[in-house]
This record gives C-alpha cells, structure tokens and sequence, in this order.
C-alpha cells in the first residue's frame, strides 16, 4: 500500500487487554498473558485471536455469491489445516460481522458437524470464532453470510462508476479485514495459497488477486487460483463492468471502458518497470502483473495484492507524473508480498523496503532528475510528519499492544524505513547493497519475518561483510530510537534549487505569477512551491497565482489538493465550488480526510458537516468513519 500518495485508514484494531476481556476465558486467547510483558514479543500478532500455535492454514477453497441487492457476500470456506500438536484444543479463527450457518471438520468427503462459538464482539478486532475439533481432523467447511456493513467491502450503486450502468464490488482487506468476508487466521504471520469461485450477475466480471484469464466469458460464474502462498490480507475480489487490455506480455490493466485507454496509455511503462525491477532484485514470481483501476471511491492510492494492483484513477494524470505509485505497488512483489512483515509492527519490513525499491524503479525508468525529486518529497513529507508524532513511534519497530493495527502506518514505516536503507547503500556500495537485496528475498521468499529475524540477517551478512562501514549499533538506533539518527542522509534535488528563490520573490512582490517560468515544471515543481508556502497568503496574491496558473481548475489531483489546502487556510471562496465537488467526487482518504480537517481547522464547520453528509454514501466505510470521527473533534 502505497503511503506516500496516501496515507493509509486509521482502522480501529487492537486493544489487547479489552480484547483477552472481550474473548472469553484468558485460557481462549492464546496472546491473553503478553497484554503485561515489559516488550512486544517477536514476530507475535496481538491483533488476531487465532491460535496458530496450535494450527496454522495452509490453503483455503473459498466459494462466493456475489449479492448486490442485499450487499452481502454468500460464502463457504473450507480451510485446509496444519496440526502443530497432538493436544487437539478448539481452532480459534478471526471473524467481523459473519453469520455463520453451519460448520463441518474432518478430512476430505468424512465431515462431521462441528460444534462452534462465537465469542464476545471487541470494536476492534472482531470476534472469535472457536471450533471444537474433531480427532485428527485437518479441514473445516465454514458456510456464512458477509454483514452489509463489511469494513472489508466496499458496494458501489452504478451512479458511482464510470459508467453509471452496473454496481461494483471490491474488497480492501489490509490490514486486519479479511476476517470481515472470510472466517480465517487473519494475520501476516500465517500464508496460504487459495482457490475460488464467485458467482456474480452475468453482465458483471469477478477479479482476484489470482490467475485472472481476461478472455472468461460473462456467464456468471469465474473460477481463480493463487498457487504461491500469500499472507490472508492480500486475498481480494473485485466485480464490476470491467473490460481488459494489455501493455506488455506479462502486464495489462483492468478498468470501466469509460476510463480503460487513458490508464493504458498513463500506465505504459508498467512493463518497462517490472523487467527493469527484475534486472536488479531478482525474478519476479507472481506469473503475471495486472492492475485494476477502481472507481474514485477507492479510499487509499493503491493495494499491492498480488497479479492484480488495485489502483485509484485520481493518479490518472495524463502525463505519467503520478505512476510512482505503480512503481510502489510493483515493488511490494518483493518486499511485502514476497517477504511479509510477519506481525504490524513489523510494517517497515513491507513499505520501508517498498519505498526504497519504488525510488530505484523511478530511477531506471525515468532518470536521476525524478529520482532525486522523488526522495526529497519523499523526505520532506517525514520531516513534516514528525512533529505529530509521539517519540515511541518514531521508531521503525512500533509496540503496538493495545494500539489500533494501523498507527503504524506513517512516513516512518515508509520513508524512515527508505531513508535508512539509503545510508546502508550509501555505507556498502549501491552493488553491494543490491546483492544484499537479492539475497534476502532469495533467502525469506514466500515467507512472513520479524524484525529480529531481519536484525540477525543482516548481522551475519551484511555486517560480516562491511563490519568497517555499517555497526549493528547504529542499525538498532535505526530501528528502535525514536527520530532520524545523527549524520543521517538529506535527499537533496538540484531541480528544486529554483523553486525557493522564485518562491521568495513572488512573495515579496518582486515579480508576479505570470511572470514565473513553470513552462518546464512537473508535478514534482508544483508539489513543491505550492507545499512551501506561508500558512496565510493574502487574497490579492491568491487571486494571482489563480489568474496566472488556473491551479481551482488544476486537473492533476496532487496539485488541486495542495492548492485546495491553501484557498481552506485563507478563505479563499472562489475555490469552495471547486472543493465541494473534489469532496463529492473522490473517497480517496488522503485527500478528503486532510481536506475535512482543515475546514474544522478554518472554523467551516458548517460546510464540513453538510458537504460529509451528502458525500458519505459515496465513501467506503472506513473513510466515512475516520472522517466522522475527526468531525466530532475525536
């Protein structure tokens, strides 16, 4: 998932010791006694109640209908187990919100009726789902029904696609809402390979993060297997009007034909990226890779599952300027879906790798200029996040007991993550430290690690290797103390050494807007000159750059929102048209969210609270209850 073009749904997880309350008897969650250790224990995820001490999935068989007029998915499961003991204890399985029908253990075609629970619901984690297991039984059949309230899902009415003819279905399951369309082990820590079958209106096609065949016929039944084993969070179904073209022999993009040959055309170089990445760090596993464009409801830029990217149109740019994010969510092949992070706080492992190897892709493909420009936006949005941030989460390795799972998602899992991995290139050598790279996704491919497993890789690596240039020492100040260590390194783009200057002149009145040279300018340029500017511009000088620029009827999405951000501070009223409609269009929640906050912020409450109002059906769920809650003040 991509946060340096989104910031990732505060998702409301993990109250540990509410949910050991929440759950039963202590003895039915197996994490109940660590809510009081003195530390997080290694590769431990205290945001699921599954028991995989005692059994871990290895492959699910998974059967949807696909209901859009009561909003619910009708599933059956059956989940293929691993014994890890002889005690035979309850399976504990994960669930949000399911009615379950009916479960049955065994093996094979010898299932018996097993006796369930489900215990206590916690806000935050769901609830448990205890299954009292039969003798050396290794499979559970589970039929149940999704809730129309899915935190996972995501029910479009036609009106809100592009082509107004069909409603559209996705999932978004990071980081813990799996367990709110499937009864499963909802954690990183456990990987499993999968096979499908969804049941849809025949005029509809289903998509899965799994062997997509673009030439299925639309006859309302589509059958999908992911052979290599992935952790639960990446398992995802789309259904809509969606049609297929491809951009090279193993990329294409699915999309609304409305929008389908502009993502073609701004996502070309797709191929180009995916041999360049693989040129560097290693084969790419996953067969094909695919994306999906979704409807501008999609709340975050892009979910790295693998085959299938699902990706938000708002990055439809017209002229490539925003397709690091495609470079973001290629990258997660290695990083993140290839080696997962095997509990969230373990998180850097996934984005701090992905950040890093987003920036080298950006490199190979469109040149050192975007290269650098990328790494000093990307620097400052953490210089400008830090602030905000407690010290003990300035730490790459976030203790996340008794915290919502994605607190964790800042630019220190991101671009702290990256930016420490720059000095250990800087420390080694770029092709000592790519050898690196391709051997640890060599050496933890297909597998879930902790930051301590990372930690001990790369002493005796990396470490033993350059014992002259890189300390374990100042590795762990990287990952456990707080801020940006002492004589770390400042990404610094000569393209940007203009925009300072022309930005001081403007604003002293020296020279006007029309007289300012953007003719070369990117997106990059205008991130950062309208970013850089003083919190309040008077009107005279906001009527100018408008003038001069049309930045209210800017059609890149990234320079429309920081300039919507400025015309909030200053009340600058004609923007709000502009504004209302951005709101009313794009569910995109590092847009709106920010936008939300500070109209609260500018005392437009009033506004605010209409323009949610209206707009909230259009949001996913999620989205609509962070707004919510930053509308209340909370």
């Amino acid at each position: 998932m991509s946060l340096r073009t989104d910031s990732k749904l505060p998702l409301f997880a993990a109250v540990l010791a509410l949910t050991a309350a929440c759950s039963g008897p202590e003895s039915e969650h197996p994490h109940a006694e660590t809510a009081v250790a003195t530390a997080p224990v290694s590769g431990l995820d205290y945001h699921s109640f599954a028991n995989t001490d005692d059994y871990r999935t290895t492959h699910i068989d998974l059967d949807f209908t696909v209901d859009f007029e009561r909003r619910v998915l009708l599933g059956e499961a059956r989940l293929h187990l691993e014994r890890l003991n002889d005690t035979n204890r309850p399976l504990i399985l994960d669930t949000r919100g399911l009615t379950i029908e009916s479960v049955r253990a065994g093996q094979g075609d010898r299932l018996e009726d097993a006796p369930f629970s489900i215990g206590e619901t916690s806000e935050d984690l769901g609830a448990p789902l205890t299954i009292e297991m039969p003798a050396h039984a290794t499979e559970v059949v589970i039929r149940y029904e999704t809730s129309p309230e899915a935190l996972a899902l995501q029910w479009l009415a036609p009106e809100q696609t592009a082509g107004k003819r069909h409603p559209f279905l996705y999932t978004q399951a990071q980081s813990i809402h799996a367990r709110s369309f499937i009864p499963l082990q909802d954690t990183p820590g456990v990987r499993i390979t999968y096979d499908a079958t969804v049941r849809t209106p025949p005029e509809l096609r289903a998509v899965m993060s799994a062997d997509n065949d673009p030439e299925a016929q639309l006859d309302g039944e589509f059958s999908f297997s992911m052979p290599q084993p992935i952790p639960p969070y990446l398992v995802a179904l789309a259904v809509g009007d969606v049609e297929f073209t491809a951009m090279g022999e193993r990329t294409g993009v699915y999309a609304e034909k409305e929008i389908l040959d502009a993502a073609a055309a701004e996502f070309a170089d797709t191929e180009a990226m995916l041999e360049t990445t693989e040129e560097t760090f290693g084969p790419y596993r996953w067969d094909r890779y695919d994306l999906l464009i979704l409807p501008p409801a999609f709340p975050i830029g892009g979910m790295e599952h693998p085959r299938l990217s699902f990706i938000t149109p708002t990055v439809i740019a017209g002229d490539k300027s925003l397709v690091a994010l495609i470079a973001h969510e290629l990258a997660h092949s290695w990083s993140g879906n290839l080696v997962t992070n095997a509990s969230w706080r373990d998180l850097w492992l996934n984005e701090g790798f992905t950040t890093y190897l987003t920036n080298r892709i950006m490199q190979a493909v469109f040149g050192d200029e975007r290269y650098y420009m990328d790494m000093a936006l990307g620097y400052a949005e953490l210089i400008d996040e830090l602030p905000d941030l407690d010290d003990h989460d300035e730490a790459l390795a976030v203790d996340l007991r008794d915290r919502d799972a994605d607190d964790v998602f800042t630019s220190i899992a991101y671009e702290k993550g990256s930016l420490f991995l720059y000095e250990l290139e800087l420390a080694v050598g770029r092709e000592a430290f790519d050898r690196f790279l391709v051997e640890y996704f060599n050496e933890f491919a297909f597998r879930s690690i902790s930051t301590e497993e990372f930690l001990d890789y790369v002493e005796r690596t990396l470490v033993a290797d350059h014992a002259e240039s890189v300390s374990m020492e100042r590795v762990r100040q990287w990952v456990f103390e707080p801020g940006i260590p002492e004589g770390a390194p400042v990404p610094r783009s000569e393209a940007f050494a203009d925009i300072e200057p022309v930005r001081h002149e403007w604003l002293s009145g020296r020279i006007a807007a029309e007289d300012i040279d953007t003719s070369k300018w990117t997106y990059h340029h205008w991130k950062r000159f309208l970013d850089g500017m003083p919190k309040q511009l008077r009107r005279d000088k906001l009527e100018d750059l408008d003038q001069a620029f049309r930045l209210t009827a800017a059609q890149n999405n990234e320079i429309a929102f920081s300039w919507l951000r400025i015309a909030i501070r200053n009340g600058y009223e004609p923007a709000f048209g502009r504004l209302e409609e951005f709101l009313k269009t794009i569910g995109r929640t590092k847009f709106i969210g920010v936008l939300y906050e500070d109209m609260m912020e500018a005392g437009m409450d009033e506004m605010a609270l209409r323009i949610f109002e209206e707009a909230k059906p259009t949001y996913h769920p999620l989205a609509a209850k962070e707004i919510a809650a930053k509308l209340r003040g909370n």
